[in-house]
């Protein structure tokens, strides 16, 4: 079976400046691949070359389209889309913030819609690409204090298989649904507090999350790998 290269190949990942995000961009770089980066906020430590940061606002749709804009001007359209960008909230529903549920399901979900709008039509006039969607094993797992994360994930994870029948004849569609992952996203809730240390099943890298999604976007053209779920051995959900 021949595996694909990246090389030659252009992406676009969001929420790339830390965490899984990050380690996204790094391996698809050392994959090849040439990187845009877009997120609000700069990147943690310094990218490598190869990799460019576009701060770009994904819950505000001006801002999406000129992130369009500057990459077709750069003849940098993407071939392979990440959405990636999230962030979290835990906290009882009746106690919640309605201001920080739009804030998440702008930022988790309407985000990567946006995404998908201004980006996928040129990879379907292609006829050819990838769009991978980071999920989370919280999709369609409600849990205490975690219900509207979960709720945002488990949204994104219909709109991934929507968009692969929709698009199936020229793109793959792959989530990837970590579980716990040692990143920063514990220290950036919006409301609540968590960590990884409290929920006790120990935690996975993120290079290992984009080990796998390296994994999906490599296998041969006419191989689709649609879900990939990965965990901590511990973990129980």
């Amino acid at each position: 079976m021949t595996c694909m290269t990246l090389e030659t190949k252009q992406a676009l990942v969001s929420g790339g400046s830390s965490g899984i995000g990050m380690a996204i961009c790094k391996a698809l770089s050392a994959a090849g691949a040439r990187v845009a980066n877009a997120d609000i906020a700069p990147p943690a430590v310094g990218l490598p070359a190869g990799i460019t940061h576009h701060r770009t606002d994904i819950r505000i749709g001006a801002e999406v389209d000129r992130l369009f804009d500057r990459l077709h001007s750069a003849q940098a359209l993407p071939d392979i889309l990440v959405l990636n960008a999230g962030i979290g909230l835990y906290e009882p529903l009746c106690e919640g913030d309605p201001e920080k549920w739009q804030r998440l399901v702008d930022t988790n979900f309407l985000g990567a819609l946006r995404l998908i709008r201004a980006f996928v039509p040129p990879m379907l006039e292609n006829q050819g690409g990838d769009v991978v969607f980071i999920g989370s094993v919280s999709a369609r797992q409600p849990h205490p204090s975690g219900g509207v994360y979960s709720a945002s994930k488990s949204a994104l994870a219909d709109i991934a298989e929507t968009l692969r029948m929709e698009a199936q004849s020229a793109l793959r569609v792959c989530t990837v649904s970590p579980g716990v992952v040692d990143t920063s996203f514990f220290d950036n809730l919006l409301a609540g507090e968590q960590s990884v240390e409290e929920i006790g099943y120990g935690s996975l890298d993120p290079a290992h999350i984009a080990e796998l999604v390296v994994f999906a976007l490599t296998r041969a053209p006419e191989v689709a790998i649609n879900h990939i779920t990965v965990r901590p051995r511990k973990q129980v959900f």
